[in-house]
């Protein structure tokens, strides 16, 4: 008798490939202690998603009202620890789906006695859509997405006129977005992009366009990688149009 067949999750387009979750030691010992940092939240079809309608009362989270700073593909950490470390009087939240890259951020947090930091194991794009109430993050980075040079992979892209849409909906009427991109054609389709989006404003338009450096931002191993192999690292920075 033939079974009926069972029908595959439908996978979603995303601007990221789930790596291997193999770990070091150290690692190994920090996600097992990832309660501490880690908001499990309920999936839906794949390991990474988040099942739609989940809500999180941030306030709750954290115990108090305060500045949200949200990052997408905060890797491990490398700029995510000292920033919040810096700045106590914000609140976190980072998406990173390569668990090792997560185990080494809290391993960075840790050192750096950083409690104003929530992590999730999730989908960034998502993770904005059901997580944040409108008009409720004050700043959202994306430091070095994922350029996906090829033509045909150009629709994995983060940054996109959908997104940016979604991105301002969550700003607060006085956030921005970060952008930082060590390559040039990457930079280039945010300004073709967001330049001209409905929803946004190049905070520096008037000068040209191109943000400086955020200076606070530390120059971690992959962007010094970026330099070193010749190329310019290029910050952008957009507000939520009124």
């Amino acid at each position: 008798m033939n079974q009926p067949r069972t029908a595959r999750p439908h996978r979603q387009v995303v601007s990221f490939v789930r790596r291997s979750t193999r770990m070091n030691d150290s690692q190994a010992k920090a996600w097992a202690e990832r309660g501490r940092w880690v908001i499990p939240v309920p999936r839906e079809e794949t390991s990474t998603s988040i099942a739609p309608g989940t809500r999180i009362a941030w306030p709750e989270v954290f115990g108090r009202e305060a500045p949200l700073i949200v990052e997408i593909g905060c890797g491990g950490g490398d700029s995510l620890a000292p920033l919040a470390a810096a700045h106590p009087e914000r609140d976190h939240v980072a998406f990173e789906v390569f668990r090792p890259m997560l185990a080494s951020t809290m391993i960075k947090l840790r050192e750096v006695g950083a409690d104003n930091v929530r992590l999730l194991d999730a989908n960034g794009v998502e993770g904005l859509r059901e997580l944040f109430a409108p008009g409720s993050i004050t700043e959202l980075w994306t430091f070095f997405p994922d350029p996906w040079h090829k033509a045909r992979h150009h629709k994995r892209r983060l940054v996109s006129a959908e997104f940016g849409a979604l991105v301002a909906s969550r700003l607060t009427p006085d956030g921005c977005w970060r952008i930082a991109t060590d390559w040039a054609d990457y930079a280039e389709h945010c300004r073709q992009t967001l330049d001209e989006h409905p929803d946004l404003i190049n905070a520096y338009a008037g000068a040209g366009g191109w943000a400086p450096r955020f200076a606070e931002r530390p120059i971690t191993k992959f962007e010094a990688r970026g330099i070193a192999e010749g190329r310019d690292i290029v910050d952008l920075t957009y507000r939520r149009r009124r």
